[in-house]
Formats: structure tokens, sequence, C-alpha cells
């Protein structure tokens, strides 16, 4: 019988190498693909404030111009929730929202409260999303097309938005 010369004892092994450049590659075409689309998922959001519960009573004098609309089956109310109501725009014959009456009437009180922010828009049960995104970006937004050159001059409202729930009409289950 032969024996080798080391016995069998010491095997010579080689460690394998990795070869990792085709995961290198893959890595250097993924990662600015991964943020390149990253830029563009980026979703828009709008900051809405609920209204707080208060059960302080408020005194007469110190009451303030509270913006409220309401947004009905068949009508948009504009009001103030310490003086009533200041305006009410019927459904057109197509059955959409007035949504220009709506933004004249903004546009006036604007005028007449320059320093207020904040509104309130209260909305009737099954209302459309689609309703409620079209009246808050009329609530918002003054949009004004400038006959001269044709350039839309945009500004501010009242851009601190509430979401509620509508008052209950008489006899109504909504």
């Amino acid at each position: 019988m032969i024996r080798s010369r080391t016995g069998g004892r010491h095997r010579r092994t080689d460690t394998a190498e990795l070869n990792i450049t085709a995961f290198m590659n893959l890595m250097v075409i993924l990662v600015p693909f991964l943020l390149i689309t990253a830029v563009f998922s980026r979703l828009a959001i709008l900051e809405l404030n609920l209204p707080g519960s208060s059960t302080e009573p408020v005194d007469p004098q110190e009451q303030t111009f509270q913006l409220e609309i309401i947004v009905r089956q068949d009508k948009i109310e504009v009001g103030d929730r310490n003086q009533g109501l200041l305006g009410i725009y019927p459904n057109s014959d197509d059955g959409g929202y007035d949504f220009v009456a709506l933004a004249d009437k903004l546009a006036e009180l604007k005028e007449r409260y320059p320093t207020k922010t904040d509104a309130a828009i209260l909305l009737e049960q099954d209302i459309a999303y689609d309703t409620l995104v079209q009246v808050m970006d009329t609530v918002r937004v003054a949009q004004e097309v400038n006959e001269e050159d044709g350039v839309i001059d945009r500004s501010d409202l009242f851009p601190d938005i509430s979401i509620g729930d509508a008052p209950v009409l008489d006899g109504g289950t909504s």
C-alpha cells in the first residue's frame, strides 16, 4: 500500500473567491433607479383642523365671525355660527352645485374679514368625496383670470379648514 507523504492528514484547501461583480452591477443600476422614482411618488397632503369641543360659555361681546359652509344634497349654505345664515346656493338644473356663486360670496366675506383664515365645512351624509374636494378648493383659494394676459391670479381665502357633520334639518334624517 502506498501512502502519500503527507499521510492524508493535510489536505490543501484553497478558499473560494466570491464573484460579486454581477451583484455590484445590479446595485449600481438599482440604487439610482429607486432614488429617482422615490421623488415622483410624493403625496400632496392638506392639513385639516378638527373642531374641538368647548363647553365654556362665550361672552356675547367677544363673539367673532365663524364661517361655516354647510353642504347639503340639494344646496350649499354659507353662514356665521353666531349671526346665522348668510346665503343659500341651490343646485343648478343639471344637479351640480353652484361653485361660482359660492366663490363670489366667499370673496365678499374675505373683503369684510381680511384677517380671518379659518372656515368649517359641514357635510350631510352621503355627500360625494369629489364634492368635498371641490368645496375645499373653492374655500381655500380664489381664482380670477386676468383679462389682459389670460394669467390666472390666485389668492388665499380661508386656507385653515375644519370638517364636520352638518346639523340635521327639522324632520330630516341626515
